[in-house]
């Protein structure tokens, strides 16, 4: 029996996607998830599904930094990223980084169900306008290579000081103590080649859709 797993936020478009599943292979095993914490325990629980269908903007994560993780911890998963932003850029950016296709949310459902298909087959599925976007640079792919070295909970600690949390709020909301996130944080580093939380966040904001928006934290709580 095949088994798809999917994953946003939007309760009406996993509504969307579920109903596309069901048109092309009726009697699909389907799992879902609204977050990143969520979807990790979800692919964690279900590493050999045949497909992962992946909003680009999780709750819980920055950008492509979930399908980094993700290829990194079951690179058997087939993963075809779902989202609103269509730019060829991003596009090409999701298929560099292990995306096996991808596919807007302006899709009808015919063309949900053609997408759907061709990946099940085994085939990629890329709309024609990312043909022209440039290849993602080689640093991002050296971060993204690097944050693919990370532990699960070390990721975790990572995305939480990327949304701006200090090593106190980021211990209270995982139930560790504060000396442990110290650890991880200094494992982070090492494995990031980053000097200071900074430059890790900005390193780690690479793989954001927005690069430039991304915002540094505060380097005083070393």
């Amino acid at each position: 029996m095949t088994t798809i797993l999917v994953a946003d936020d939007h309760p009406l478009f996993r509504e969307a996607l579920r109903g596309a599943v069901i048109r092309v292979i009726p009697d699909a095993r389907l799992h879902e998830a609204e977050n990143a914490d969520g979807l990790y325990a979800m692919a964690d629980a279900h590493p050999d599904a045949d497909l992962l269908l992946l909003d680009l903007n999780m709750p819980g994560a920055q950008g492509f930094s979930a399908l980094v993780h993700l290829r990194g911890l079951h690179p058997q998963l087939p993963v075809v990223m779902v989202s609103a932003r269509e730019e060829p850029a991003v596009i090409r950016r999701a298929l560099d980084h292990g995306a096996m296709g991808f596919i807007p949310k302006s899709s009808n459902a015919e063309a949900l169900g053609t997408a759907l298909r061709r990946v099940l087959d085994g085939d990629r599925w890329v709309p024609d306008i990312a043909a022209s976007a440039p290849r993602t640079g080689p640093d991002e792919q050296e971060v993204a290579a690097r944050v693919r070295e990370l532990t699960p909970q070390q990721f975790r600690v990572l995305q939480m000081l990327g949304s701006g949390k200090l090593n106190k709020q980021i211990g209270y909301e995982l139930g560790v103590s504060e000396a442990t996130i110290k650890a991880h944080m200094s494992a982070i580093l090492r494995k990031l080649g980053a000097s200071n939380r900074t430059q890790a966040v900005l390193m780690a904001g690479k793989l954001s859709v927005d690069p430039d928006k991304v915002v540094p934290p505060d380097d005083t709580d070393d």
